[in-house]
Order: structure tokens, then C-alpha cells, then sequence
């Protein structure tokens, strides 16, 4: 039963019983229940009734804790190109475990390549993970069997971290994972070098070529 109704339930109890409260100290407790009582007479008072509602108080049995805000992500600075974008991303901030596994797919394979290939090859990764023929995450769609010939025996190969390669493949990783830049292989989930005619491709959809690689769906 809520505060409210018990207030008006003694009430009604005490105007049965014939009781009045004639001292001011009573009607004064009663005006902060909420409640003016009946005159004596039996008639209605012409006073304005005022419900005063007390304010609930909550309690709270377990420590409430606010979640942190998330920080904010660190700023890009607008670039003209796809070369000054990847100036503006801070390489040297270490990476997750899939991004570390994108970012290795853009430099085995593509190291070579301009970053317009490098950020191709990123997405086809990318498009993969987000497609339920392949693994669900980076590294599954770069580690499946028989995908990406620079993975052996289950491992990727030792990486030179100081090289500007490995920077540019980072910032290239990161640019492809946040969608900061758009590429002409949008929506690829294949590609192959040009020099070579794999049979699956002529059941696909070409969609570009960058330098030395073709993309397809």
C-alpha cells in the first residue's frame, strides 16, 4: 500500500468513528498529511483542498556507479588525399590483436603497392569478416587455410615494425577499419595479381583494378 493511500485510509477511519480534531497542533498535522478534514457539521469546507505529494524518497540497496564517458576519439585532421590521411593517423599507437591481422594483410601483401592498393586489400579483408562465407574477425578471414599465400604453417611471418612500410600499413589498417576513406574496390571479397587468370574469376564480378591487383565480388 502506498504512502498515499494509507494517509486517506486513517482518514476515512477516524471521520466513521465521529472523531474531530478541534487543537490547531491536529489540524496542522493533518494539513501535512495532505488531507482537510470535513467541518463538524457535516457540510463540505469551502476552503481550496491542496494535496501537498511528500517526495518520494528512493533507495538504492547496491553502490550505483556511472559509467566512465568513453574518451574521445583522437581527431583526423581533414586531408586532400588518401597520402595525407595517413600522415594525420598517429602510427606509433599500438594495435588490437585484429587490427594487428589487418594491418599484416596490407603489408605482406600489398607493401609494394600504392596506399590506393594497400587500402583495397584492407577491405577485402574487412568485407569478408563481415560476411557469414567467411571467418568473423580479421585474423580468422587472414588465417583461414589456402587464403593468403604469405601465411605459413598457421603464422604470419616476422614483421619489420620500424620499417615505414609497417607504419603505413597501420595507419592504412586503421583508415579502412574506421571507413575513413572511400576505395574503388568497395564491397570486394576477392582479388589476384594481373599477371595471373585464377579460374574462380571468371564466375565474379570485376570491380577495379589498382596497379597490380584486380578486385572482385
Amino acid at each position: 500500500m502506498s504512502r498515499k493511500t494509507y494517509s486517506l485510509s486513517a482518514v476515512a477511519i477516524v471521520a466513521m468513528a465521529g472523531l474531530s480534531f478541534s487543537s490547531a497542533d491536529s489540524a496542522e498535522a493533518l494539513a501535512q498529511d495532505g488531507v482537510v478534514e470535513m467541518a463538524a457539521s457535516g457540510e463540505a469546507s469551502t476552503e481550496e483542498v491542496v494535496e501537498i505529494v511528500p517526495e518520494q524518497s528512493v533507495f538504492v540497496s547496491e553502490e550505483v556507479v556511472q559509467p566512465l564517458p568513453e574518451a574521445p576519439a583522437q581527431p583526423v585532421a581533414s586531408a586532400a588525399s588518401l597520402s595525407e590521411l595517413v600522415a594525420a593517423i598517429d602510427s606509433d599507437q599500438e594495435l588490437t590483436e585484429q587490427l594487428h591481422c589487418l594491418a599484416g594483410a596490407v603489408y605482406f601483401e600489398s607493401r609494394g603497392e600504392p596506399l590506393a592498393g594497400q587500402l583495397a586489400v584492407a577491405e577485402v579483408v574487412i568485407n569478408r569478416a563481415e560476411d557469414n562465407r567467411w571467418p568473423a574477425s580479421y585474423c580468422g578471414v587472414v588465417y583461414q587455410r589456402s587464403q593468403f599465400s604469405f601465411v605459413r604453417g598457421g603464422r604470419m611471418p616476422s614483421i619489420n615494425t620500424s620499417s615505414p612500410a609497417w607504419l603505413r600499413a597501420k595507419a592504412v589498417a586503421r583508415i579502412a577499419h574506421d571507413g575513413l576513406w572511400e576505395t574503388e574496390a568497395d564491397g570486394a571479397v576477392y582479388f589476384h595479381a594481373k599477371y595471373v587468370r585464377p579460374g574462380w574469376s571468371r564466375a565474379k564480378t570485376r570491380l577495379a583494378q589498382i596497379d597490380t591487383h584486380i578486385f572482385y565480388r
